[in-house]
């Protein structure tokens, strides 16, 4: 009990000695501003919204082209 005691101050002693400054962790809250605005991402989303519905617009009279095509000269 004796030895365990002395060896448990030793430690201690060695812990104190090694022990460096504290760390400080500074905590900065983040600003309330949004990097990218509302009106942005609506515009954005709109454009390729608009982009989609041509392309399947485009697709679909081109397959109406080809459909009407082959069935005219299949006749």
């Amino acid at each position: 009990m004796a030895l365990r005691l002395l060896l448990g101050g030793q430690v201690w002693v060695l812990i104190s000695a090694l022990q460096s400054d504290p760390i400080i962790v500074k905590i900065v809250e983040p600003s309330n501003t949004d990097p990218t605005g509302l009106a942005d991402v609506l515009i954005t989303t709109l454009g390729l919204i608009g982009v989609l519905i041509l392309v399947a617009a485009l697709f679909g009279v081109v397959t109406a082209g080809l459909m009407f095509w082959f069935r005219s000269r299949s006749l």
